[in-house]
């Protein structure tokens, strides 16, 4: 049964709109916010199915980087070298992006670079990535005019790991509540309607633009464009699959020593510090069929690998505290390349972030947006 929505309601919120976006996430807000500046007297509005941003953007670790060095070993086993660029490159300019909209003090961005770790028992693996630091750079030298990777000894009393930690100096970290409070905060000064708890049940294009329905009530709009990410599988018949990730955080660790972003095992797993507490993710790899789901929630296998990597390799003879544990839902698929594609006549999406949200859902939401010609 539809909501009762009475004249007042209809006339403010549900006529006459220009653009409707499902998903209010890095992505949705970026789209919405560069369609205000493209068509300044439009009227926008953002439906979340979530009471916040629903699947990785108030979810995730905060890290502004654009991949270890073994992801992009791994990458350019299944991609191109210049696919492989693109899609750095494309990463890189997101988090400028997101830097320049935003500003640095209100995400709390921190410059403290980022290492990947290798376990002991990954010794060809570890020789690997050493070996390939100079061919890796040389790749990387003409869109960072510098040397990205960097063999470094280990300084933080790491348990259990080769000698060697690979650094780079370009990865930074954000705060990710305090950048998604800043994005809503401009959307609401930018006159972007937002409604949450809404779920897109159905929608039927029409001649000029599309009907949507949801839970609740039924409306039209001139333009419907998807910003959903890991909860788009439908909608792109399975070229999105949701990834769930798990996370958790200690509580405050006395001393703690520890500054930067890190990897471990081609980024299926990464922890760094906030402030003086590890924040901790990762182990998707343990059971990939089990958390290839957009269901929420942490398992006894992945809490448990990560409370004894923690114990074993971060925090080797330290005592920690578990303070809290969550989940996220990232879009993945056999591309990490996002897919931002005018889909029909009125309806578009921008998708398939391949796990690097904060470092390209800005650049994804402006690419949206830039496809919708009015």
């Amino acid at each position: 049964m539809k909501a009762n929505v009475s004249y007042w309601e209809l006339k403010n919120w549900f006529s006459n709109i220009d653009f409707a976006i499902v998903g209010s996430g890095i992505v949705g807000l970026h789209t919405a916010l560069r369609l205000r500046e493209k068509f300044p007297d439009s009227k926008i509005l953002i439906l979340e199915r979530g009471f916040l941003p629903q699947g990785a953007s108030t979810k995730n670790a905060g890290f502004a980087c654009f991949g270890s060095i073994s992801e992009i070993i791994d990458d350019l086993r299944n991609h191109s070298e210049e696919e492989v660029v693109q899609l750095i490159q494309k990463r890189w300019q997101g988090l400028q992006l997101l830097r320049k909209r935003l500003g640095d003090t209100a995400i709390d961005y921190k410059l403290y670079g980022g290492y990947e770790l290798f376990l002991k028992n990954s010794e060809s693996h570890y020789n690997e990535c050493l070996q390939k630091i100079p061919f890796i750079n040389d790749v990387l030298r003409p869109l960072f005019k510098a040397d990205v990777f960097a063999k470094e000894i280990d300084r933080f009393d790491f348990g259990g790991i080769h000698e060697y930690l690979v650094f780079n100096p370009f990865e930074g970290q954000i705060d990710t509540g305090n950048m998604m409070e800043a994005l809503l905060r401009q959307a609401v000064a930018a006159n972007i309607l937002i409604l949450n708890k809404q779920n897109v049940t159905a929608y039927h294009e029409t001649t000029e633009g599309v009907q949507v329905s949801t839970d609740d009530f039924d409306f039209s709009t001139k333009k419907l464009l998807f910003a959903t990410n890991g909860f788009a599988e439908k909608l792109t018949q399975g070229a999105v699959k949701p990834a769930r990730a798990q996370v958790l955080i200690t509580e405050p660790i006395p001393n703690l020593d520890i500054k930067g972003t890190f990897h471990i095992d081609r980024g299926y797993y990464y922890f760094r510090n906030f402030g003086d507490r590890i924040l901790f993710g990762g182990g998707r790899n343990l059971d990939f069929e089990g958390e290839t789901t957009s269901e929420f929630g942490q398992t006894d296998l992945i809490q448990n690998k990560l409370e004894e990597i923690l114990k074993e390799v971060i925090l080797p003879g330290r005592d920690f505290k578990i303070e809290h544990r969550w989940s996220g839902i990232m879009g993945m698929g056999s591309s990490k390349k996002p897919i931002v594609e005018k889909l029909s006549e009125h309806v578009y999406c921008g998708v398939r972030l391949g796990g690097m949200g904060v470092a390209i859902g800005s650049l994804v939401g402006q690419e949206l947006a830039d496809l919708v010609t009015g």
